[in-house]
């Protein structure tokens, strides 16, 4: 996977993982940009996913990592937009998959059902995985729908 800057988003849930996940980076060099929220008064996911969104459509950031309380209402309004590819990952087998046949272009995890180690292996199981094409890019060409 060719990472530019990675762009971050959760909600208040979603937060203190969203700290880890900045560690992380940091321990990897890759550097990210937050698109919020900044701490753990309540919010709307949404507000911070759209915000995501649009700065991988514009070319900003690449790929993503988005994080909510279920993972579930910021991936469904990620995956609103056009060109993204979100898939919600709570094992690292999960994530390997949506990089492998989906091309996800954002990880989303929920960060109420997955500790900081569980973390680090789906994080590092998404980054080192690649997209296989083939058949599997025939189906993603088949995803937008009009």
């Amino acid at each position: 996977m060719d990472i530019k800057t990675i762009g971050l988003a959760s909600d208040h849930a979603g937060y203190a993982l969203k700290q880890f996940v900045k560690k992380y980076l940091d321990e990897k060099g890759w550097p990210y940009k937050d698109y919020g929220t900044y701490s753990e008064e309540s919010c709307d996911y949404s507000d911070f996913g759209h915000a995501l969104a649009r700065g991988i459509e514009n070319g900003e950031v690449f790929p993503g990592i988005a994080i909510c309380g279920s993972g579930e209402g910021i991936n469904m309004t990620l995956n609103k937009h056009r060109q993204i590819r979100a898939g919600l990952c709570w094992i690292p087998e999960i994530a390997h998959l949506i990089r492998q046949h989906n091309n996800a272009n954002v990880l989303v995890m929920p960060g109420r059902f997955i500790d900081e180690e569980t973390a680090r292996k789906i994080m590092d199981e998404y980054f080192s995985t690649e997209f296989e094409g083939g058949r599997h890019q025939k189906r993603i060409d088949k995803i937008p729908c009009e």
